[in-house]
């Protein structure tokens, strides 16, 4: 029995219509009918009923279609796992995101992941902010999405995913607050949080400069190990936060206000992995995470006019039982047009991993 023929008859047996299993198996109508009447030639006896109005499975159909399909199955299934193996994404893949805007594309990825490569199962976790590296170093994580640039010479990564404007985070009763949007200059206004850690100059530079563009000192605020606490400082005047646009809607919090940094360069990120680890599941990974980040979202903030109100969003919040982890109780925002239009630039490629 050749498999084209076991394959026909299963789908017609489940559709009942010539037509719709030609689809289906993308054949001509008479292809079908030949398949159909070959393998009712080496059974010796009609597997279908057929009239001008119906297609039904004739008692013999029915016998062989029970005796068929579950053997037909774990075979596909044993084909997709080998096939899996030789591809080298038959595995365990874990995966770190810095912040909840990274977590939905890691989610999304993950779900596409799941019907497309059954025999690789996805572990994801959050990226301390103190640490940004030091996971995917020590091997808990494969490959993490996350902000760029990474000048670090042991990392390896793709380009540029999305991106996405910036805003300041201030106590609600600072007069940078009443403001419709501040400028770099500006933050020598106010003390900035800084960040504990042992953390490359770069990475520090980015999220808390030392000085304005025109060269005036920035003042420091207190260490911060993550955006919880960091909030909880803002709300309290403890200091200011730079953050990317998309906190307005996860980390929205009474006395804490976004105004948007009118001149600062937009947040880009994308995936980063260690130096010589981009294997099959890496790449199969990557390819998701291109997809979902191309995906377009009406999660925009304006450009001008008054600011959005700050509600806690209630789609997706850290699991109680395990905070570094994502749970959901809705439908997620897609991740690929947060912050301001026109700075969201999901990207084309990416570099050594492919499609």
């Amino acid at each position: 029995m050749e498999r084209d023929e076991i394959e026909c008859f299963l789908l017609l047996a489940d559709e009942l219509h010539f037509g719709r299993t030609a689809d289906r198996m993308r054949l001509s109508r008479a292809r079908v009918s030949q398949l159909v009447q070959r393998l009712e030639r080496r059974v010796g006896a009609p597997l279908f009923v057929r009239t001008s109005r119906r297609v039904a499975l004739t008692p013999l159909g029915h016998r062989l279609r029970t005796d068929l399909e579950p053997p037909y199955r774990a075979m596909q299934a044993a084909l997709a796992r080998a096939t899996a193996i030789a591809r080298g994404v038959d595995a365990v893949l874990h995966v770190g995101f810095s912040n909840p805007l990274t977590g939905e594309i890691v989610l999304k990825a993950t779900e596409e992941l799941r019907a497309g490569h059954p025999g690789l199962a996805v572990e994801i976790c959050e990226v301390p902010l103190s640490d940004p590296y030091g996971r995917l170093r020590s091997g808990e994580f494969d490959v993490q999405v996350q902000e760029l640039p990474v000048r670090e010479a042991d990392l390896g990564g793709g380009p540029e995913l999305l991106s996405e404007a910036r805003v300041l985070a201030v106590p609600s009763a600072h007069p940078l607050a009443a403001r419709d949007a501040v400028s770099l200059e500006d933050l020598a206004d106010t003390a900035l949080l800084t960040i504990e850690g042992e953390l490359p100059d770069y990475w520090l530079e980015q999220r808390v400069p030392a000085h304005t563009p025109s060269g005036r000192a920035i003042a420091r605020g207190p260490a911060v190990t993550n955006m919880q606490e960091a909030l909880m400082l803002v709300a309290g005047g403890r200091g200011a936060l730079l953050a990317a646009a998309h906190a307005r809607t996860y980390y929205a919090r009474p006395g804490v206000t976004y105004v948007p940094l009118a001149d600062a360069e937009p947040v880009g990120y994308g995936l980063v992995w260690r130096a010589g680890n981009d294997t099959g599941a890496v790449r199969a990974f990557a390819a998701a995470a291109r997809r979902a980040a191309r995906r377009p979202v009406p999660l925009a903030l304006p450009t001008d006019g008054p600011r959005p109100e700050q509600t806690r969003p209630e789609q997706t919040r850290p699991d109680r039982t395990n905070p570094g982890r994502l749970r959901s109780d809705g439908p997620r925002p897609d991740p690929a047009a947060v912050g301001l239009p026109g700075t969201t630039k999901p990207q084309a490629d990416l570099v050594d991993l492919g499609s």
